[in-house]
């Protein structure tokens, strides 16, 4: 497994991390399994939030992490907040109130980063940098960052932040390359070169914030699996033939597509299955060719100008 230092923030965080969404379907026992499985692998970094499961997946992880035998130290949670019923709140109480209770259902007197999950329409950047700082200042939250956000977003928060913005999770996978496309199709009409994002690939390379990918093996806006999807043929046998040269899955091939890329992004793996996020965990040590790299993305159905 490799690390990457994740924004600059010291935090080493490993480049294929567990996202931990739907494990409030498992019990103890399993849960405790894809723990252990998912240590042993080299994964140390544990996605969150707090709407998951309304909250009963941070409740079965702490319940799950107990019996694993791991110290609290050598791994990093991260959680998300500021997705509520029918609307988004960056609000200084609901930041506050959500990392209360994301630390006590966790379990643990802090977490290691705490991201602004979708972008809230009414933030108040004051707000958010006072929330900020009284969490830093009672060591609740160690490393801050955003969760789907474009550059001026982020550039209207660090305006006002003390703490850096070490982290921006989007999504990306090789049947959903838009921040991608764009970069490609510089100066061009066709479909690809439409920039949905703003630029914000290039963005947080050079501000040097760490890119954590999620729906790593969707496509479209999570319309289903782009495994044996019956919709990316050519896909799917660009996948197969490199995963029978490199001795793993094809889903590992995706993956490590993903992390093939020089802005050393991490990418979020949400599989409930020990055996599965075993596999997937064997990608960061897969090296794509830049051949194989632009093959499984033509593949994909992208053209190349």
């Amino acid at each position: 497994m490799r690390y990457v230092d994740i924004g600059g923030s010291g935090l080493l965080g490993s480049t294929v991390a567990l996202g931990c969404m739907r494990i409030a379907s498992l019990d103890k026992a399993e849960l405790v399994n894809l723990l252990g499985v998912a240590v042993d692998a080299g994964i140390n970094l544990f996605d969150h939030a707090d709407i998951y499961g309304g909250g009963r997946c941070e409740e079965v992880f702490g319940e799950a992490f107990r019996s694993v035998s791991v110290r609290r130290e050598d791994v990093l949670l991260q959680t998300k907040c500021g997705i509520r019923d029918g609307f988004f709140d960056f609000s200084k109480e609901h930041i506050l109130a959500s990392v209360n209770g994301s630390l006590s259902r966790l379990g643990t007197d802090h977490v290691d980063l705490l991201l602004l999950h979708r972008p809230d329409a009414l933030v108040e950047p004051a707000e958010v940098a006072a929330a900020f700082d009284e969490l830093h200042a009672a060591g609740k939250v160690r490393a801050f960052g955003v969760s789907n956000q474009h550059p001026m977003q982020i550039e209207l928060l660090r305006r006002h932040v003390r703490q850096p913005l070490v982290t921006n999770q989007l999504q990306l996978s090789v049947a959903h390359t838009g921040m991608i496309d764009a970069g490609i199709n510089v100066n061009m009409t066709s479909p690809g070169a439409f920039d949905r994002d703003g630029g914000v690939l290039d963005y947080c390379r050079l501000h040097g914030i760490t890119i954590q990918a999620w729906s790593v093996l969707q496509y479209g806006q999570i319309e289903g699996t782009l495994l044996d999807a019956e919709q990316f043929p050519e896909l799917d046998r660009a996948l197969r033939d490199t995963a029978d040269q490199l001795s793993v899955t094809p889903a590992a091939v995706a993956v490590a597509w993903i992390l093939r890329h020089p802005a050393r992004m991490q990418a979020i793996v949400g599989s409930t299955n020990a055996a599965r996020v075993a596999s997937l965990a064997a990608a960061s040590d897969v090296e794509l060719s830049r051949p194989a790299w632009y093959e499984v993305y033509r593949a994909a159905g992208n053209r190349l100008p």
